[in-house]
């Protein structure tokens, strides 16, 4: 099916509505915000309901409850972290400035990106509560699953680098926590539209993502000093 028929499907009527899976997509969206603008506990789920524009019962079609919603939110805020640094070291023209571009892409977010990651970190500890409703537990396991994945492949990128010489050696799986604590404690207090832009919060936090594996950062921001030393 093309993407454009994938958004949008014929009613008997002739007419063209959207598809179930646009639906879907608007209720993620508009949680999200809401979620993040308002905090978990504080949104409705018939709120969601009424800025989508259908009726509380509709919402069940997509999302079993609100809690469902929420895990679908986490996984997908992970996967968006976990695709980019994938991109990245893919491609990365040495691991120094690879690792360099990793941490400056994690703070190029759209606006509904930095409330998926606020909601993330908010409501993590919700991961760990086992689940009696099936589709609730199988949601909570993709994030959960995806939280870890990402954990794994930077402990094994950062264990790269100290096979090289470029990181000094460290417990691998402690020093990614530090590093994504770190990071993560940025959505503790970073609201879209503030008077401080992400470009400003990447320019103080990356060098200080550097400095806590180990590598020089640079005076102007730019790949650590290794990188250029070693043409890495």
């Amino acid at each position: 099916m093309s993407s454009s028929a994938e958004q949008k499907v014929s009613s008997g009527s002739g007419q063209v509505r959207p598809s179930s899976r646009n639906k879907r997509v608007e209720i993620l969206a508009v949680a999200t915000e809401q979620f993040g603008h308002r905090g978990y506990e504080d949104t409705k789920w018939a709120d969601v309901a009424g800025a989508v524009g259908v009726g509380s019962t509709a919402l069940y079609h997509y999302f079993e409850s609100k809690l469902h919603c929420l895990y679908v939110i986490m996984a997908d805020a992970v996967e968006v972290l976990r695709e980019d640094f994938d991109r990245i070291v893919a491609a990365e023209d040495g691991f120094v400035v690879g690792l360099n571009e990793v941490l400056r892409s994690a703070f190029e977010l759209s606006e509904r990106e930095v409330q998926a990651n606020r909601v993330r970190v908010a409501e993590q500890g919700r991961i760990g509560e086992r689940r009696k409703s099936p589709r609730e537990e199988e949601a909570r396991q993709v994030a959960r699953a995806r939280i870890r994945d990402y954990e794994v492949v930077w402990a094994t990128h950062l264990t790269r680098g100290m096979a090289q010489g470029l990181v000094p050696e460290a417990d691998p799986q402690l020093l990614t926590r530090a590093v994504l604590g770190l990071y993560n404690s940025v959505w503790h207090w970073y609201r879209p539209g503030g008077i401080l832009g992400l470009d400003k919060v990447a320019e103080f936090y990356v060098p200080r993502h550097l400095a806590l594996i180990g590598l020089e950062p640079s005076a102007n921001g730019g790949p650590p000093a290794a990188a250029r030393r070693l043409g890495r």
